[in-house]
């Protein structure tokens, strides 16, 4: 399998099945953090990064979003300059306004407040239709589908883990502020109706935190990002 290149305190592993299941059992042997892991398949691409948190989970959720913006910024400089990425607040990525893959994101524990040993943030990214018949499902769409044949799998992989790294120095710096700024106006179905971890409302844009703030009649409700964490394999 290729072996890709990436900046400093970063380094890459290979797997042949899940990214984010890999990632997720190395930082449980207690691997460092920076360690990417990346699947690259014929019909979908795989990445997942280890990060080893100093604050309670409830901030360090901030890396989902990161990881998202880091993705846009990687694609955004790799495919042609008409392909519009996007980002659901829950995740999905967003290619030409049809859902293209999605981020996930698993800890050690799912308490908010306390510190955890590891997060891991990853994405997968379909690049050709599995089906014959891909206008059966007109929200969905695929990397290569959207124009994008020519963006490598491996160089987008890499450009991702250094747009990451480069925000994660920007948070480190000066805070959720500007990423907050940059994920908001990424943001995909903002001022819609939409529903979320069993609620309903319009979504009117996030917290410090990126909690989603959905807007019911005369109440607004606050879905923290940790009601996205899945449970660790």
């Amino acid at each position: 399998m290729e072996e890709l290149s990436f900046p400093p305190l970063m380094r890459g592993e290979p797997t042949t099945g899940d990214a984010i299941r890999h990632a997720c059992l190395r930082a449980a042997e207690g691997c460092d953090a920076g360690l990417v892991c990346y699947r690259l398949a014929a019909d979908e691409l795989q990445g997942a990064l280890v990060f080893a948190p100093e604050v309670p989970l409830a901030q360090a959720m901030a890396m989902l979003p990161l990881c998202g913006v880091g993705f846009q910024n990687a694609l955004g400089a790799l495919a042609p300059p008409e392909i519009a990425v996007h980002l659901d607040w829950n995740g999905g990525i967003r290619i030409n306004g049809a859902s293209c893959g999605r981020f996930r994101a698993v800890a050690s524990h799912p308490e908010p407040q306390a510190v955890p040993d590891w997060l891991v943030i990853g994405f997968s990214l379909p690049l050709i239709p599995s089906t014959d018949r891909p206008g059966d499902t007109p929200d969905q769409t695929w990397l290569y589908v959207e124009g994008c044949a020519d963006v490598s799998s491996p160089i987008l992989v890499e450009a991702w883990a250094r747009h990451c790294l480069n925000w994660i120095d920007r948070w480190e710096d000066r805070g959720n502020r500007p990423l907050h700024d940059d994920w908001q106006a990424l943001a995909h179905g903002l001022g819609e109706q939409t529903e979320q971890s069993g609620r309903r409302g319009v979504f009117v844009g996030i917290d410090t935190d990126f909690g989603m703030l959905l807007r019911d009649g005369d109440s607004t409700h606050l879905i923290p990002l940790t009601d996205l964490l899945e449970t660790a394999p």
